[in-house]
């Protein structure tokens, strides 16, 4: 089967033989605290900074998912929390971080609209905010462009970018931002089980002084100081991580292959009447999630000739579940995966 499913995703075709090296070499039973497990988590690190193009002085923090980031981001910072966001999971995150702090105020905008942030009162000056740059369930992003505006605009605040479809597969200005958290299982071509956390010296200095919480940033970040994590890590997955870096481009090369490939997919569907970008607006059209809205009873019509083709196309999310279907740009996906889904579809819709 071909999975186009937005997360879990497609794994890379070498993690199989990723993992039988990772019991051949007794990785799967090293202790957290040993020599081998600080040097595995040193030189992953390295790697992750390497190809994602990271600043020297940002940190790189293990947790087990993007909505654990959601805790512990909420719960390490003092001061109101500004969250923008147009879909489900924006949403979701600020639904998260109300719960632990009452006082966070949610800003929803037009999906279409490109994200304005100048007009709104943000006087909390030590606060977050915090920005989902590529929303998986809609299929929309906010531009490096975008961000550095608002670093600009808002030097006192800490940033916080929850790039979990994108990170790994766009290329993101890191500087721009103080915090960038991501789950492995979409762009990084992963299983699911462990996300990425990184996080800038402003980050790292404004966190609060709480330890009341296992992960409590102050707990984890004075465990990466020593090359080690608070718990037993999903160790599997951050070699998994070691060796998929090791062996993949430069994130500037990845992004530009998805742009190329995201660039037949629209030129694919501009012709096509039956369906169409969910996002009309290119300037806030993700390059790594694209979605495609029609009639439902079609597009669940679509879906199943597609799984009997051994092509699985994700469904669609929250309010738009019956009327779009999904499609993962991931890295992991080949290019003859690719053409084998427009050649369906070319087929299928006429």
């Amino acid at each position: 089967m071909i999975t186009f499913y937005p997360g879990p995703s497609r794994v890379y075709d070498k993690v199989p033989k990723y993992v039988k090296e990772a019991f051949d070499e007794g990785i799967l039973s090293i202790n957290h605290r040993s020599p081998e497990f600080m040097s595995l988590l040193e030189h992953t690190n390295q790697l992750v900074k390497k190809k994602l193009n990271v600043p020297d002085d940002y940190q790189i923090l293990y947790l087990s998912s993007a909505t654990e980031c959601w805790q512990v981001i909420a719960q390490s910072y003092d001061g109101l929390s500004y969250h923008f966001y147009n879909g489900a999971f924006g949403k979701k995150w600020f639904e998260n971080t109300k719960k632990i702090k009452p006082l966070t105020i949610g800003y929803h905008y037009d999906m279409n609209k490109v994200l304005n942030i100048s007009e709104l009162d943000l006087s909390g000056k030590d606060g977050l905010i915090c920005l989902t740059q590529n929303e998986t369930s809609n299929g929309t992003c906010i531009s490096n462009k975008r961000i550095a505006k608002i670093r600009k605009e808002y030097t006192d605040h800490i940033i916080a970018v929850d790039a979990t479809s994108s990170l790994g597969g766009a290329k993101l200005n890191i500087e721009n931002a103080d915090i960038w958290y991501a789950s492995v299982q979409k762009c990084f071509g992963l299983p699911a089980g462990m996300s990425v956390m990184i996080c800038s010296p402003k980050a790292l200095s404004r966190r609060n002084e709480s330890n009341k919480y296992y992960n409590s940033l102050n707990n984890i970040v004075d465990n990466a100081s020593k090359s080690q994590t608070t718990h037993t890590p999903n160790v599997l997955n951050l070699y998994l991580l070691n060796k998929v870096l090791s062996s993949t481009k430069n994130v500037a090369k990845i992004s530009q292959t998805l742009q190329e490939r995201m660039k037949a997919y629209l030129e694919f569907f501009d012709s096509r009447v039956e369906l169409k970008p969910l996002i009309a607006n290119p300037k806030v059209r993700s390059e790594t999630v694209l979605v495609l809205q029609g009639n439902p009873e079609m597009i669940t019509k679509l879906k199943e000739e597609a799984r009997e083709e051994g092509i699985i196309l994700g469904n669609g999310y929250g309010e738009y579940k019956n009327g779009t279907f999904r499609i993962a740009n991931f890295p992991a996906i080949k290019n003859k995966e690719v053409q084998a889904l427009i050649e369906f579809l070319d087929k299928s819709i006429n």
